[in-house]
């Protein structure tokens, strides 16, 4: 590589925010691990990073809505409808591999419902995903009779089969959970792996497909991709599907971590889901972002969040940091844009 390809690679589009706020995280860790020498311990660490998993699942859930110019404020909501469904569903004896594919085809069925709403019928983003994380939540409240589910490897789940069918669902619940939470690979939780590959699959197709050129050509300008011939709609469809996925998929490891369904599940995940993504780049106004922003976003949310409640600093006041850092991260990038027109 010479001087002249290194010279594009750190001018791309959104390579000097990740830059910026890479370098920001290394001064946060630096800062808690001088607060608290066990911040970056070996004890800490796996768990900091299992903490940071499902930010980067909804903050790539966000960023694909983002960099087509519209915002998806059901993603908390899709992930307890998930969650709810998912727990019922094996609370009831129905195996968890089932209960994943009923939870998932339940949240995609959002996705799309958001798609057809923004690019069909013209809503805009705000009202139309305002409208469905209401529904989404209705549902998640209704899934089991407007209470949260017992424990879904509770003995009174099998008290109607047999102990063959008891013995065999407590070992597929085990193995669930552990797939999607519990289980390790040396340093590394599942959470974690889950979130990785997710990550390298989405962000391959944002970066080396088609599909991937056609949502930045339709966040920088609609009419411009209508005129070369790129379905607006298709795109939207696209994008609107792969957040309701990662919600979905998030609301399972909260199902594996709590071992039951939270009607509250995902509150305030639509923030977490803004703020990893513009933390990290990309752009409310659509057309700018990379996914290994979102990564560095992520883990500036759980940094904050992490090393703020080791320091014994109020939530409220973590709220506040946290609020401040996205705000001006909008801000910077509302500024920088106008700068360039």
């Amino acid at each position: 590589m010479n001087l002249r390809d290194i010279k594009r690679t750190f001018t791309a589009r959104g390579v000097g925010q990740v830059i910026v706020v890479s370098g920001f995280l290394i001064v946060l860790l630096i800062v808690f691990q001088t607060l608290n020498s066990n911040f970056l311990g070996a004890r800490n660490i796996p768990n900091l990073l299992r903490q940071i998993a499902p930010f980067i699942i909804v903050g790539i859930a966000q960023s694909y809505v983002l960099i087509t110019g519209n915002i998806d404020l059901s993603i908390g909501s899709v992930l307890g409808m998930s969650c709810m469904i998912s727990a019922t569903l094996m609370t009831h004896n129905v195996a968890p591999w089932m209960s994943v594919l009923i939870a998932l085809f339940a949240c995609l069925i959002i996705g799309v419902s958001n798609g057809f709403l923004v690019a069909q019928f013209k809503l805009p983003p705000f009202i139309a995903t305002l409208g469905t994380m209401t529904i989404a939540r209705g549902i998640a409240q209704i899934s089991n009779g407007n209470r949260n589910t017992r424990a879904i490897d509770s003995s009174e789940n099998y008290k109607m089969v047999s102990a063959e069918v008891a013995e065999s669902m407590r070992g597929q619940i085990e193995a669930f959970k552990n797939f999607f939470y519990y289980h390790r690979f040396g340093f590394l939780f599942s959470t974690v792996i889950i979130a990785l590959v997710l990550w390298a699959v989405f962000n391959f197709i944002l970066t080396s497909t088609k599909t991937g050129r056609h949502l930045y050509a339709v966040g920088s300008n609609v009419e411009a991709a209508k005129m070369s011939g790129i379905s607006v709609l298709k795109v939207t469809l696209v994008a609107y599907i792969v957040s309701a996925f990662c919600s979905g998929a998030a609301g399972l490891i909260q199902t594996a971590q709590s071992g039951t369904g939270d009607m509250s599940a995902g509150n305030s995940y639509e923030l977490y889901a803004v703020a990893a993504s513009v933390i990290g780049g990309v752009s409310t106004l659509g057309g700018q972002g990379l996914l290994v922003g979102t990564i560095v976003g992520a883990a500036i949310w759980a940094t904050l969040s992490n090393g703020l409640s080791l320091a014994n600093v109020p939530v409220a006041i973590q709220n506040i940091t946290v609020g401040i850092i996205v705000v001006i991260s909008v801000l910077s990038d509302v500024l920088i844009r106008r700068r360039n027109e």
